[in-house]
């Protein structure tokens, strides 16, 4: 039990090391944060590193009595999988918040507060993989949820950030309250709390409903339309390495209470992956369309998030078609792929979102159109976010294709293996990933042309300049792991052959492995070889020209003389077709006061614009009209005289009075 005892040991140093932080100088701060971050995540990553190599699950069981009973903490090769890419992710993030956080050192107490928060966030994070007991487990995810919020509203002085702070409060406990159901409702059936219950009612009864509970319950935490709303508010609000991590691993611990409760599964696998094949191809859809369209980047990277969320749920899909229909090969592939495509996310998503976060420090705005230009001034933030759009878009060298090369292969076997009601769902789903990358590569090429290209659309206060290098060092070591994934899959896919054992012992995952390795291989090749040709196309171009005389000279203007900044394409320009293509999603949303035929001599006007969110405006808003609505009718309760609530008391022990009366309490 020697790991046990050092992931304990690590958490009583860091409550300890925590009540250190206040007293700690404002510059001495971040460095602590960071310090305690890294320490926790290296105590907890060697038992999980121990459980991926050995395919083991570490167990210890804690007696603690009245209601929880025996408390099991498990380390088996799923929840240890999340736990290396949870504290990977909280480890970069810490990181990069050292030098993020430096111009809020005047905020002394909000710096001691958010610091203390992070290293409670990820610790809930890493104990909800661990915890496997329903009340528990609800503490640990609740502890998580708030500590979250506290870290999104760090800038509580703008409306719009609580006003995201109080939308993720009320999506997230309406997650709570459905996850306590499902393990309420498993209590009552089995009489226990410990997840293994959980298997024992769907061995006894038809899982679907309970899983759509908890499918409901995880899902909003994950990201899956229609309960996606909170991403694409929390995550702008948020400071860029809380968006990081938040985009890296909080969503993902969705899809892991997802593939927790797939490992609990007997039957209906069939009936709940045709079910999740399709509302993830819906979602990667819906998500990547929206981020096509919107102009301020953290948003935009915030609907990539949804968009990957499907495209992890389409491997999810293919995993549990390929575990009813008995072959191992596509099992093998779909969860393999949905498993890397979560580790990939993570890497590339907290790259962008770093990047994104340079780009605010020294811009102070997320708008794209009043950006451009900025590949002049910041030449190391403008690769960086090149090489993670080209990761995202799924484009080799990068490890962005491996994982979708893997769904996608599985979803092409499924053609081969299906009847023709599979063939149609396995065709549809390869022609909307299809459709979703090529989306992908449209908004990314609209961000960093419209960000990094072209000229400056605005004078700033300052001059923008590139980052500290202590900022640029999480971004080099994100690359490195994605370059290294991308160009040696195989080794990366070696690791998950014991997560996929969780699900299904009874599946050769490692002949599987075998038959999908010699692709990888091939392709990581491949990517290698792109790379080299990179590399020595670059080397040859800096011998050549290293000669030459060099002048910075205006954009060429196509032979115009006088060019005005206003002129270029803007992100709104740029996909205004495609809104316009799919407005029943993409609505547009104006303020604009129209020239009136009777002004000889028009006012100056100002235009603006927006995209509404299809979900949030056409059914959530509805909803709570409504509701609204219909309480207003008892507002008469609430009147404020003291008289009136003291009546209500009497009232009440009335009705207690004549119900013992008539026996019926």
């Amino acid at each position: 039990m020697e790991e046990f005892d050092l992931i304990i040991s690590s958490g009583i140093s860091i409550f300890s090391a925590l009540i250190i932080i206040p007293f700690l100088s404002p510059g001495k701060k971040s460095m602590a944060g960071f310090v305690l971050v890294l320490l926790n995540g290296l105590l907890t990553s060697f038992p999980a590193i121990h459980v991926l190599t050995n395919g083991i699950t570490l167990q210890h069981d804690f007696f603690l009595g009245y209601p929880f009973s025996t408390l099991p903490l498990r380390i088996d090769p799923l929840a240890a999988w999340f736990m290396l890419i949870i504290n990977l992710t909280c480890i970069n993030g810490a990181l990069y918040g050292i030098g993020y956080m430096k111009s809020y050192e005047a905020q002394k107490n909000n710096l001691t507060l958010h610091w203390i928060l992070f290293v409670i966030f990820q610790s809930s994070m890493l104990w909800v993989c661990m915890l496997q007991h329903g009340l528990v487990f609800l503490i640990a995810w609740e502890i998580m949820s708030l500590s979250s919020l506290l870290l999104v509203i760090f800038d509580h002085s703008k409306p719009e950030t609580l006003n995201a702070g109080v939308n993720y409060l009320v999506q997230m406990h309406i997650g709570v309250a459905l996850l306590a159901i499902g393990f309420i409702w498993v209590y009552f059936s089995e009489g226990s709390f410990d997840f293994s219950a959980v298997s024992r009612f769907f061995n006894k009864h038809n899982p679907v409903w309970l899983f759509l509970i908890f499918f409901i319950g995880f899902g909003i935490k994950g990201g899956f339309i229609p309960l996606h709303t909170w991403l694409p508010r929390a995550h702008p609000a948020a400071p860029s390495h809380i968006s990081g991590v938040m985009s890296g691993v909080i969503v993902k611990l969705g899809i892991y209470g997802i593939f927790r409760m797939i490992t609990y599964l007997h039957s209906n696998f069939l009936q709940i992956g045709e079910t999740i094949l399709i509302l993830s191809f819906i979602t990667a859809f819906y998500g990547i369309l929206n981020a096509a369209v919107h102009r301020d980047i953290k948003r935009v990277l915030a609907f990539c998030t949804i968009e990957n969320i499907g495209i992890i749920g389409i491997g999810i899909g293919v995993g549990l078609i390929g575990k009813a229909t008995g072959n191992s090969f596509i099992f093998f592939i779909g969860f393999a792929g949905a498993l890397l495509h979560i580790l990939n996310h993570s890497l590339y998503k907290s790259l962008l979102f770093f990047t994104t976060g340079n780009i605010y420090q020294q811009t102070h705005t997320r708008n794209m159109e009043q950006l451009g230009g900025l590949i002049k001034k910041m030449p190391q933030t403008a690769f960086f976010f090149l090489c993670g759009s080209l990761a995202i878009s799924a484009l080799p060298p990068f490890n962005g294709f491996v994982s979708e090369f893997l769904i996608y292969t599985g979803l092409i076997e499924g053609i081969k293996a299906g009847n023709i009601q599979f063939n149609l769902l396995m065709i549809l789903s390869i022609a909307m990933l299809a459709i979703v990358g090529g989306l992908s590569i449209f908004t990314f090429t609209k961000s960093f042309g419209t960000v990094f290209l072209g000229s400056p659309r605005k004078q700033f206060d300052h001059e923008p300049a590139e980052v500290s290098k202590l900022m640029q060092t999480p971004l080099f070591i994100i690359l490195t792991l994605m370059l290294f994934i991308g160009i040696f899959p195989n080794i990366v896919l070696a690791a998950v052959v014991p997560v996929l054992n969780v699900f299904d012992l009874t599946t050769s995952s490692s002949a599987a492995l075998n038959v999908t390795a010699p692709a990888l291989v091939i392709t990581g090749r491949a990517s290698l070889l792109l790379l080299f040709l990179a590399g020595l196309f670059y080397f040859i171009r800096l011998q050549v020209t290293k000669q030459k005389v060099r002048a910075n000279l205006p954009t060429w203007g196509c032979g115009y003389v006088a060019p005005n900044t206003k002129m270029q394409y803007t992100g709104k320009s740029f996909t205004k077709s495609l809104a316009k293509l799919f407005s029943f999603f993409t609505a547009e949303k104006k303020k604009y006061r129209e020239i009136n035929t009777v002004e000889i001599f028009p006012a100056v006007r100002g235009y603006q614009s927006h995209y509404s969110e299809f979900f949030e405006t056409k059914i959530i808003d509805k909803v709570n009209n409504q509701l609204i609505g219909f309480l207003n009718y008892f507002t008469f309760i609430q009147s404020g005289q003291t008289q009136r609530y003291i009546l209500y008391g009497l009232l009440f022990i009335i009705a207690l009075i004549a119900a013992t009366f008539f026996n019926l309490l």
